[in-house]
């Protein structure tokens, strides 16, 4: 084992800050969750407070907000799943069809330069460009004759702005590893698609989706095991009282109950349950992927 572990210094060195985040910001912290079965107290401290049990599992099921935040949740979760997941698929596959390398590239760098930017300043892009007022999306609306819209305060359009930042944000990026994928296909399938004489359709449907099924299937799964894991920055940073109704989900009602009004314990409860659910959903599309495709996570 030593003598492996001493080849492979190299590559273990690269993979140790990786280790080092998920220990330090993932494994440790779940220490965390214990605050959940007890009546948590600042002053007191975790193993001081008292024990309660499941009672702030129980105050949440039973709460008014529960159904109405898990279905705020879940349905954003499902359009971003819908509507952000094959956009990098068809923007990769779009790419791979571009023959002049030049612009390809132009497309590819323009493509995934959002991923960098901070959602502070993309959540202030989006407020910016839809003002009703200085917004230049309703300076085009009004150019023909119609009203300004106001996008921020209606609880209805929330979840489209949200999820079309999102596509904007990280189609780029997310491309390439399907980029990467398409790289490693066989030319020689191409050859012999185009002596049987197969179409571009016929080869994309019949070459090149087979050859790049397994990392969307992979990726698939990951993404299905986030979909109550919303970012909670910039559905923050876009929310409003106007927009409770439709906007406000579970990180950040966990933020509101836990930092703003002092309640860990009730918010470590709530975390929790987002966790489980899913590790339900993860462990139930994994377990479907394997019997359907013999492809999976584990």
């Amino acid at each position: 084992m030593w003598r492996k572990i001493a080849k492979s210094k190299s590559l273990l060195l690269m993979f140790l800050p990786c280790l080092l985040y998920y220990l330090i910001f993932k494994y440790l912290p779940m220490f965390g969750i214990v605050i959940s079965f007890k009546d948590y107290n600042l002053y007191k401290g975790i193993w001081a407070s008292e024990w309660v049990g499941l009672k702030y599992y129980k105050m949440f099921f039973h709460s008014p907000d529960f159904w109405i935040i898990l279905r705020n949740t879940f349905l954003l979760g499902i359009n971003k799943l819908i509507f952000g997941f094959p956009a990098p698929i068809i923007l990769a596959l779009l790419l791979n069809e571009v023959k002049n390398m030049v612009f390809k590239r132009f497309v590819q760098t323009v493509s995934y330069l959002p991923h960098f930017i901070s959602n502070v300043v993309v959540a202030g892009m989006v407020v910016m460009f839809l003002s009703p007022s200085q917004g230049f999306v309703n300076r085009m609306i009004q150019s023909f004759g119609f009203e300004p819209i106001h996008f921020m305060i209606k609880p209805e359009l929330f979840r489209f702005i949200y999820v079309g930042s999102e596509v904007w944000q990280h189609i780029g990026w997310e491309a390439i590893i399907y980029l990467a994928a398409l790289s490693s296909i066989d030319p020689s399938l191409y050859e012999a698609a185009d002596i049987d004489g197969a179409s571009r359709w016929r080869k994309l449907w019949n070459v090149t989706l087979p050859g790049i099924s397994t990392t969307i299937i992979i990726l698939f799964i990951l993404n299905v095991g986030r979909v109550l894991e919303i970012g909670f920055e910039k559905v923050f940073l876009l929310y409003n009282p106007a927009t409770y109704s439709t906007a406000d989900i579970l990180s950040t009602y966990v933020y509101r109950t836990g930092l703003v009004s002092g309640n860990f314990s009730y918010a470590a409860a709530i975390d929790m349950f987002t966790g489980i659910v899913c590790f339900f959903f993860i462990y139930s599309t994994n377990a479907l992927s394997r019997r359907l495709s013999q492809t999976s996570l584990w």
